[in-house]
């Protein structure tokens, strides 16, 4: 049996990761030995830090992906006489609106297209005159196009009009600066399988205590209770049910990863370096991004479908894959589009490697460079 192509995933998570954080998984470490517990304490404080979070806050992991911590964020933290507003401009604003009407939460939205970042002034609007909302929730970096929406001044609105933020910073922190008490966010949710640069398997909720503390019976579950989940790991330490331990020793080892990085600020020079290089060569072949540059991320970006009958993603996505190079689909709604991610172990080389590849697909499909628009 050949030894298979080194894949480089061009996605938003999961993503390459560093042989440091795979050794980490080599060790089988029971879930209630000490030095497992002093693993767990340890990652829960430097999460916090990462997050721009003080003593008042703390951090809960949830064992699963990123959608299980915002699933035990929103049935943990809403109460039964809550109302949730969610802003949205993705599908992952409209899955945390999917995840409340699920759980039976009163939830209502105000949306913009795919293409423009919500608005604040529309959120201050919409609290004034809708008083029985009682928390209001919205995606940092939304992953549908790696749009930047305007967390400062949306949790300032929020804050003044006393209601309880709730943010999705799954793309975004450990690769973007994150202010979670600047930015007036009471939980912020992430995991590890992205800019953090660790395996699928863990996620995390940073959460203000008091908060947390309010919400004792509020959970429409018992495994994604997070009040719950919260007082275990306070009393003894340890998780509740089963914890995914080699995922978390990988976490530990992501996390002295960014740190040798140089911290957020270190890993968000390489991702834009990969980024611009990118954005240089996709525009080199025609292919257009569909965002405006200001509101462009450096963690994923979307493109437009190069135009004409030649063009199938399937077959490009085929001849892509066969060399390694593994992008993502899209999610828009209003048009065809693909999307390439820029986080991970991934260097500037690694790009140009990339758009070499797509130009030979794009001529094995028979499309001439520069593609049309």
């Amino acid at each position: 049996m050949t030894d298979p192509v080194r894949a480089c995933l061009f996605t938003p998570g999961p993503i390459n990761t560093s042989d440091g954080v795979r050794r980490a998984m080599q060790f089988d470490m029971g879930s209630r030995d000490p030095s497992f517990i002093e693993i767990v304490r340890d990652i829960r404080d430097r999460l916090r830090t990462l997050a721009g979070a003080g003593p008042d806050y703390t951090t809960v992991p949830v064992q699963g992906s990123g959608t299980f911590a915002v699933e035990a964020a929103i049935g943990s933290l809403v109460p039964q006489d809550g109302r949730l507003l969610v802003v949205a401009n993705g599908a992952y604003g409209r899955r945390m609106v999917a995840i409340a009407q699920r759980l039976g939460i009163a939830v209502e939205r105000i949306e913009w297209p795919e293409t423009e970042p919500c608005d604040p002034v529309a959120v201050q609007q919409h609290l004034a005159t809708h008083h029985e909302v009682t928390h209001v929730a919205a995606v940092h970096c939304e992953t549908t196009t790696g749009i930047i929406n305007p967390i400062a001044p949306i949790g300032a609105v929020v804050g003044a009009a006393g209601r309880l933020f709730m943010v999705d910073a799954m793309s975004s922190l450990g690769g973007m600066p994150v202010d979670i008490a600047g930015w007036n966010v009471d939980c912020l949710i992430s995991s590890a399988n992205k800019c953090l640069e660790g395996v699928p398997g863990i996620a995390f909720v940073i959460v203000r205590t008091s908060s947390l503390m309010a919400s004792h019976g509020n959970a429409r579950s018992v495994s994604l209770d997070l009040h719950a989940q919260w007082e275990e790991l306070e009393r003894s330490g340890q998780f509740r049910f089963t914890p995914p331990t080699h995922v978390v020793l990988a976490l530990a080892a992501a996390l002295d990863a960014l740190a040798r990085e140089g911290g957020v600020l270190g890993r968000e020079r390489r991702y834009r370096s990969n980024h611009r290089v990118l954005l240089e060569g996709m525009q080199a072949t025609g292919v257009r991004a569909i965002l405006r540059p200001e509101l462009q991320s450096p963690v994923i970006t979307a493109f437009h479908y190069p135009a004409g009958p030649r063009f199938h993603f399937e077959v490009f996505y085929r001849l892509l894959a066969e060399c390694g190079l593994v992008i993502y689909p899209g999610k828009l709604t209003e048009m065809d589009s693909f999307r390439i991610g820029t986080i991970g172990q991934l260097t500037a080389d690694d790009f140009v490697n990339l758009i070499a590849g797509i130009r030979s697909a794009l001529d094995t499909m028979g499309i001439e460079v520069p593609v049309s628009a």
